[in-house]
């Protein structure tokens, strides 16, 4: 049996990846847990790539983007060789500022700012502030400056998932409603405790929590936080 490259590339990604379906009042959302803060998500035949890192996959093997979403310019999340991989000629681009202005590349991406909206292939897409109020660098600027980097509210039919980028438990975040899966980052010293993550969670309720973008911090730890919580369904997957 003989197989194309694309074929090929395809069945390699499908095989690599632990995968989760969604089902949406639109269909099914398929999201792939590729590593630290990179995703895929898969919906109505299009494939939208979030943080993509070549450190975290080979995303010359990868299916092209649709859609490439950028939380801010870290290298851990802002790549341009995997992104240049998952570009074709319809691709589109929604990056932060920061990222515009550190290469001629992405002159033509679609820049959010904080609070904007934008809608893409039919899909709304709001980006939320992400920031630091208590981690901070030894000369007292933090992490993540507020301004510079977004986290993102994506709508799939009735399902709104909040991926939230680097930022701690803000009170940005803790106003949110109605977000049905939440990807909150766990690390220190750059964004959550897990005491943070559960304390944004229990304020905004997302039905279902990802702590992404954890490194080695004890995913147990969160689950034990929310336990007395059953309305949040905490979901551990390979997300160092």
């Amino acid at each position: 049996m003989c197989f194309s490259l694309s074929i090929l590339n395809t069945l390699y990604s499908e095989a690599m990846y632990e995968k989760d379906t969604i089902s949406t009042s639109d269909g099914n959302l398929i999201i792939s847990f590729i590593g630290h803060a990179s995703l895929v998500f898969e919906f109505k035949n299009l494939t939208i790539h979030i943080d993509p890192v070549m450190q975290e996959g080979d995303y010359s093997r990868m299916p092209k983007a649709d859609l490439i979403i950028v939380t801010h310019q870290h290298s851990d999340h802002f790549d341009l060789t995997a992104i240049k991989h998952l570009t074709k000629k319809e691709t589109k681009l929604i990056v932060s500022n920061e990222c515009v202005l550190s290469t001629e590349y992405l002159s033509n991406a679609e820049v959010l700012k904080n609070g904007e909206k934008t809608s893409v292939y039919g899909i709304n897409i709001k980006a939320v502030p992400a920031y630091n109020i208590k981690h901070k660098r030894p000369d007292g600027s933090p992490f993540h400056p507020k301004g510079q980097g977004n986290g993102y509210i994506l709508t799939f039919g009735d399902k709104n998932v909040y991926v939230a980028g680097d930022t701690e438990n803000i009170p940005e975040m803790k106003v949110l409603t109605d977000i049905d899966i939440a990807f909150l980052p766990m690390n220190l010293p750059y964004t959550m405790t897990p005491e943070m993550v559960a304390d944004a969670a229990k304020a905004f309720k997302p039905k279902i929590l990802y702590p992404y973008h954890y490194g080695n911090t004890r995913t147990q730890e969160l689950v034990n936080l929310l336990r007395s919580n059953p309305e949040i369904e905490v979901r551990i997957r390979d997300l160092k």
